[in-house]
């Protein structure tokens, strides 16, 4: 069962390093990537045990690539389990996808038939993760540039069926569901009211580029309006959640950050307001 937790993050990146350790931050928690932190000892585990000592810290992985056919890497879940024993973090997650096969990786989310295969696999793969970690994992819906015919279910309802099947928990990221619809043709909202509302313990909030012909999800500039009504829509429906900004690129200043993060609040805020 993983714990709830009602707050509102942003992504650590480098580039804020000081003003987290220098002084306190208007946030309820922060995620790292893992993958930067899965080392022995050194500085960057230094810095994250410091700022673990002032802030509730999430752990996003990026590479363990949950759809491989090869199963997971046992070295990899080892030195993960390592990092999660020492900073025991709020949530632990990972993306629905995948990225290595016979030991070639190739550092980008690749997508996943929605088909009654590919859900054994990915079930199968998710529940040696979470016993090798002691505990259960949020996975996060992915943006994705094609997709595979025919299909058994649905992106939400394969997400839904994995939740079920496993007892993770489902990382929502609302910026991946309006790309991903985008590019493919299909109703945001109609994919807001399929997944799992119970499962929800983490929304990521991004900004996205637009390609020659797809929407590419760059996490490079602020959320859009488009990602924010998107928010404002699935909220009600969930219960208590984790809701945080999530930017990779042309990082700006904490303080912009925070701004964005001050509307993710307010939303919040009208929706314990309707609720009351």
């Amino acid at each position: 069962m993983i714990t709830p937790f009602a707050g509102y993050g942003l992504g650590l990146r480098k580039q804020h390093y000081a003003d987290f350790l220098d002084r306190r931050v208007a946030v309820d928690f922060v995620e790292v990537i893992s993958e930067n932190f899965m080392v022995d000892g050194g500085r960057p585990r230094r810095i994250l045990r410091d700022i673990r000592d002032r802030y509730p810290v999430a752990l996003h992985g990026v590479s363990m690539s949950v759809g491989s056919a090869d199963g997971l890497d046992g070295a990899y879940l080892a030195r993960l389990r390592l990092l999660v024993d020492e900073i025991d973090p709020l949530f632990v997650s990972d993306h629905l996808s995948w990225s290595r096969i016979e030991g070639f990786n190739s550092h980008d989310l690749l997508p996943l038939p929605y088909t009654s295969e590919a859900l054994d696999l990915v079930c199968a793969n998710i529940g040696r993760a979470q016993d090798a970690l002691g505990r259960p994992m949020l996975i996060e819906n992915p943006s994705t540039y094609i997709d595979f015919t025919p299909a058994d279910m649905t992106e939400w309802q394969f997400l839904d069926r994995v939740c079920a099947r496993t007892g993770c928990g489902l990382l929502l990221d609302v910026n991946n569901v309006f790309v991903s619809a985008t590019n493919h043709g299909f109703d945001p909202i109609e994919y807001l009211d399929g997944v799992p509302h119970q499962r929800v313990r983490q929304i990521h909030l991004a900004g996205h580029s637009r390609g020659k012909d797809l929407l590419i999800d760059t996490h490079d500039r602020p959320v859009p309006g488009s990602v924010w009504d998107l928010y404002a829509h699935v909220l009600p429906r969930l219960g208590p959640v984790a809701t945080m900004i999530e930017r990779d690129d042309d990082i700006p200043p904490l303080a912009d950050l925070l701004a964005e993060l001050a509307i993710a609040r307010r939303t919040g805020g009208a929706r314990e307001r309707r609720a009351a």
